[in-house]
């Protein structure tokens, strides 16, 4: 197995308002740092070295983290009647979601370690999920938001086109049964294929390494589910999107099948002076050959930022 040092995060723990957050600190102190926010059902290890290393050799302060319920973060009690399939129709109609917690509290999470590390400011980047975090925190706390830098993402509208059927079968497991490692390979394999970038393959051996590591560092199927109702609790983001002061970029796969290229439209025409940049190729992953560009857009958008103060 393909072992990097980035595979293996140096681990450090804050405690937020009584949630325990897992980070790693990378690259040099000093400056603006960089908050690397991820993802549905994804943790902090899930950022490919490619995307990390570029942030790191040009000289960036960067914080990557597992959001809560996830990898070794503090690992939420709550479970649910109502099947995922009706949750979902509920928020596609704007009727109330059951849930143990929603993005707003995920976003705080991220302000808290800010707290805990004492950054008066940070910039951002979020992914998917991760991307929606940002938003509110930009929106909340404005002066503590350097820049935003927005990835496959959207603003959560129950309004947005669907993925097809496939990829919410695949999103939710495929039927694939049982908990053991080789069933979560395939659960794992099913759906990254299912959203992976056309344009940009990444070699099906560095996705299985991926999926065995994450499966042996932490492996929480009901925080998957509580983070999925999170999102779908949590609802539209238009009326925090609206609010963002500080500068932000949208980069967005044109062939994305999970979050539609329509969903980054959408937010740069609500996030004001947002700049969208749509990527030919590119669908819902990190993939190999487009990680160094997409790391080399978020440097730029942060050096603009700062060099215009």
């Amino acid at each position: 197995m393909l072992i990097h040092p980035l595979h293996e995060p140096k681990e450090q723990f804050a405690n937020v308002g009584g949630i325990r957050i897992c980070y790693e600190r990378l690259g040099e102190r000093g400056g603006i740092p960089l908050i690397a926010i991820m993802g549905l059902a994804c943790q902090m290890t899930a950022w490919p070295p490619e995307f990390l290393e570029p942030l790191i050799a040009a000289g960036r302060d960067v914080i990557r983290l597992d959001n809560r319920d996830m990898g070794h973060s503090s690992e939420m009690s709550h479970s649910f009647r109502m099947p995922v399939p009706l949750a979902f129709a509920r928020y596609k109609i704007g009727m109330p979601v059951e849930t143990a917690y929603r993005l707003q509290d995920l976003a705080g999470d991220t302000l808290g370690l800010m707290d805990a590390l004492d950054l008066p400011r940070a910039h951002l980047v979020g992914v998917s999920m991760g991307g929606m975090i940002a938003q509110i925190l930009a929106a909340s706390f404005p002066d503590r938001v350097a820049s935003l830098s927005l990835l496959m993402t959207s603003d959560n509208s129950p309004k947005l086109p669907m993925p097809s059927v496939n990829t919410l079968w695949k999103m939710n497991g495929g039927g694939v049964k049982g908990h053991d490692r080789e069933a979560a390979l395939k659960r794992g394999m099913a759906f990254w294929n299912t959203v992976a970038s056309p344009g940009y393959p990444t070699p099906e051996e560095r996705i299985v390494q991926r999926i065995n590591r994450d499966y042996q560092r932490s492996y929480r199927p009901a925080s998957v589910i509580r983070q999925m109702r999170a999102v779908l609790a949590t609802g539209s983001l238009t009326a925090y999107s609206r609010r963002i002061k500080a500068p932000t970029l949208i980069l967005h796969g044109r062939d994305d099948p999970l979050v539609k290229v329509a969903a980054a439209r959408r937010l740069a025409k609500s996030i004001p002076h947002a700049h969208l940049e749509v990527i030919p190729g590119w669908g819902h992953d990190l993939p190999l050959g487009l990680c160094g560009k997409l790391a080399q857009h978020v440097l730029v958008h942060m050096d603009r930022q700062e060099k215009s103060k």
